[in-house]
């Protein structure tokens, strides 16, 4: 348990703990809620239990974050064309070198940036400050990949909301033609990667058109498809596979997902895969494809070029 813990949390995982050594679940059930309630998710591994904080749809005095970081306007009219969402756990300069191109290149349109300062280690001060039409969205204690990433997607007030990596460096006028994509009125999800599968378990780079999901280094994504689907998962704590699942809630709702042509985006180190070592991504990857499988495996009518399924399941 860590010693960050606010102390009625600290209190709640102790009793907690203590029930479940008794295996009393029907209390530590209870407690589980009592933690909830607080703003907070017990997390249980064979260390002992600790908790993360939980971010909801009608979250307040949540304790890591102020109360308007936490307020959600996504069931609000857009009042911008677009809304860029980026998240900076560590790595500073990487979140430098993608607001510098998003600044240079995107001056001409409407859109606002939202940085989400996921409690880097350097704090929020080692990231780029605000300017105009750009929001700092601050947290206190280390959020998951997913509620980090819907922290941002709920402040957005764009028409279409775009999800962009720190690993991405912009090199032209990206958002013009991704914008364009969704002049299609059935086009829910767009970006210039995408993937395609036979049989929802091997997945591959697909070309431009009609794709079965499309992958999160930069994912735009409909207002109205998101207010349906409200966002990612928050169970992926790590970020592999989750755009996989939040492409398939949003197909599932009838929208299309539509590969681009190439945009003028860079791509440098992905520091959320290469943190880990091989063991652990793989560890953490499979989980996220078995929840993936648990939500979607059984919905092959959503595969665009369904064929008969293989054995072993993975990820290309």
């Amino acid at each position: 348990m860590s010693d960050d813990l606010p102390a009625e949390v600290q209190a709640l995982l102790r009793e907690r703990a203590s029930a479940r050594a008794q295996r009393d679940w029907t209390t530590a059930d209870a407690l589980r809620e009592q933690l909830r309630e607080l703003g907070w998710e017990a997390v249980d591994a064979p260390r002992g239990s600790t908790a993360r904080p939980l971010l909801t749809s009608a979250q307040r005095g949540a304790g890591y974050a102020d109360d308007l970081t936490l307020d959600s306007v996504l069931n609000e009219p857009a009042s911008v064309a677009a809304s860029l969402v980026t998240v900076a756990d560590d790595h500073p300069d990487d979140m430098v070198r993608l607001v510098d191109g998003v600044r240079l290149h995107t001056q001409m349109i409407d859109h606002e940036l939202l940085m989400v300062a996921n409690a880097p280690a350097g704090g929020a001060g080692s990231l780029p400050q605000p300017g105009q039409g750009e929001t700092m969205l601050e947290v206190r204690q280390r959020l998951g990949w997913a509620d980090a990433v819907n922290l941002g997607l709920r402040r957005a007030r764009g028409r279409i909301v775009v999800l962009l990596d720190t690993s991405i460096e912009p090199t032209g006028d990206f958002l013009s033609p991704l914008l364009s994509s969704f002049d299609d009125a059935k086009v829910g999800l767009a970006g210039p990667w995408g993937v395609t599968s036979a049989d929802g378990r091997q997945f591959s780079d697909a070309p431009p058109g009609d794709v079965d999901a499309i992958e999160g280094y930069c994912l735009a994504i409909r207002r109205e498809a998101l207010q349906q689907v409200g966002g990612f998962d928050h169970h992926f704590r790590f970020y592999r596979n989750a755009d996989l699942d939040l492409s398939f809630a949003v197909r599932a709702n009838g929208w299309r997902a539509l590969r681009t042509d190439s945009l003028p985006l860079r791509q440098h180190e992905h520091r959320a895969w290469t943190a880990h070592d091989e063991p652990e991504r793989d560890r953490l990857s499979r989980r996220n494809f078995y929840r993936f499988l648990k939500h979607w495996g059984d919905r092959r009518d959503l595969l665009l070029h369904s064929a008969p399924r293989p054995g072993p399941a993975g990820r290309g």
